[in-house]
């Protein structure tokens, strides 16, 4: 056991803002060990599955420990629930990686069946109870040129890889004596290899006419952002941003950047798209219909200061934007905690393109809906860039705000699309297609960045057929793998 919970750490510290991979590709040799020497049988596959748990939660909780700063806000109102958030939801998700381990043993597969079965539970564990896909295994290759592949194969698919090789060497270091050890680190020496070796392509250079996208960062920290005194001062704040010369081609404000509801924010949207003196802006604000059913929203303002579109985030944070169960959990007086006006927000009917100028057609993905590899199709027409508008204060300030970043940077890499994302403390950044931040503002820093957007690539792989043929293709082969361990042996 204390060899699996080291084994997670160590998988753990492969996400940002460590980016430790070889520690990842340790830790799932550490598993690979375990799994191969649990045993069989019925109490085999409980090891198996006990051995699987323990490594998931403690690489879940090392990685994900910034999940308590939500509850940290409003310390009167959340902070008691802070203790039993990073529990439940790092032992929630290990239960993924434990009925992998289980299933297999008890299949009597090998390593290369867990290894498969472990990476179809990563995939359940981004789809299913509409999925939680943070810090998949693929993530730890941001910073090497092995991030190019999930072009091609999909953060899925990466993972898998990235999850077989190391098992591999693990079970086979458990299984053989003497200089035949050294032949059971093949594998994952390989993966190394081809990740030192691998070059990390150059940055994007734009086009001298390339549009130029300016992402306002007002830095207002989350039990500030809607008190009305210092409201007024991130308000000024942006739009004095917004006003800067010289003049851009697109400007874009964070989630949520004004703190009232659309209905009730037409003075303050005149004042906006005054300042912008032509220039489009997007925009983050809550609006509600007949003031029943809210959403959390994106807006554009179009040249003439009118409203040009409107999106509505469709893919909500469970716990944070709605309650599952509302209506029983809010009779015992709980609510989600970004809930400003009762009963949660309501999910838009999904993606669309938004016009942006001279930037082109965009995709918006506000927040959370980053962290979702499919929520990035299903408009039907290719986008010439993704825009992302997020309020990251939710993060604190140490290692969730880092995350979200990579997995934006790992959108941009598998649709082969230039990325805006606008944070409200940061961090804000322009993304070209291939990964590589072009420019950034530093966490918890007011002010804004201009960035002249490299032109789109032709459609990867990966964006023309998504997620299903990794997924069939992991079907197949870990149901080819587990046939051949109960046929030939462990």
């Amino acid at each position: 056991m204390a060899l699996a919970l080291l084994s997670g750490c160590l998988i753990g510290l492969g996400q940002a803002p460590f980016g430790w991979w070889i520690a990842t590709l340790a830790g799932f040799v550490g598993l690979g060990w375990l799994q191969a020497g649990a045993g069989t049988g019925a109490v085999g596959a409980r090891r198996a599955a006990l051995h699987c748990w323990l490594t998931g939660a403690a690489a879940f909780a090392l990685s994900m420990h910034w999940i308590v700063e939500p509850f940290l806000v409003d310390v009167a109102r959340h902070g008691w629930m802070a203790p039993f958030a990073l529990v439940f939801l790092a032992g929630g998700l290990a239960l993924f990686w434990g009925a992998a381990g289980w299933l297999a043993s008890r299949l009597r597969g090998g390593p290369v069946a867990f290894a498969l079965v472990l990476a179809l539970a990563e995939f359940a564990r981004g789809h299913l109870m509409t999925g939680f896909p943070w810090n998949l295994p693929a993530y730890i290759w941001l910073e090497t040129g092995l991030a190019q592949a999930a072009a091609w194969i999909g953060p899925y698919g990466l993972s898998a890889v990235t999850i077989l090789l190391p098992v591999l060497s693990g079970a086979w270091l458990q299984r053989r004596q003497g200089a035949r050890r050294l032949a059971a680190l093949l594998p994952v020496l390989a993966l190394a290899g081809a990740a030192l070796a691998w070059p990390v392509p150059p940055v994007e250079a734009p086009d001298a006419d390339a549009p130029v996208v300016r992402l306002v960062q007002p830095n207002a920290p989350q039990h500030l952002k809607y008190d009305p005194e210092h409201a007024q001062r991130f308000y000024r704040r942006a739009v004095e941003d917004t006003a800067a010369l010289p003049r851009p081609d697109l400007v874009v404000w964070p989630e949520t950047a004004l703190p009232g509801l659309l209905e009730f924010s037409g003075a303050a949207l005149d004042h906006v798209a005054d300042r912008s003196d032509g220039v489009p802006v997007v925009l983050g604000i809550v609006r509600s219909e007949e003031g029943t059913r809210y959403y959390n929203s994106l807006v554009v303002l179009d040249a003439e200061g009118e409203i040009a579109d409107v999106y509505d985030k469709h893919h909500l944070v469970p716990f944070g934007e709605y309650l599952p169960l509302g209506e029983v959990l809010g009779q015992l007086g709980l609510s989600a905690m970004a809930d400003l006006y009762g009963g949660g927000y309501s999910a838009g009917p999904g993606p669309k393109l938004i016009d942006v100028g001279r930037a082109g057609r965009a995709l918006p993905l506000i927040c959370y809906e980053a962290v979702f590899p499919r929520d990035t199709r299903g408009t039907g027409a290719r986008p010439d860039l993704l825009l992302q508008i997020t309020n990251d204060a939710w993060f604190g300030h140490f290692s969730g705000p880092y995350q979200h970043l990579a997995q934006a940077r790992f959108r941009a890499i598998e649709q082969g699309l230039p990325l805006v994302r606008a944070a409200n403390t940061g961090v804000s950044a322009a993304i070209g297609p291939r990964g590589q931040v072009l420019a950034r503002l530093a966490l918890d820093e007011a002010g804004y960045i201009d960035a002249a957007l490299p032109a789109a690539l032709a459609p990867t792989l990966y964006a023309r057929t998504g997620d299903l043929p990794v997924f069939c293709a992991l079907v197949l082969l870990a149901g080819l793998a587990l046939v051949a361990g109960r046929r030939f042996g462990r």
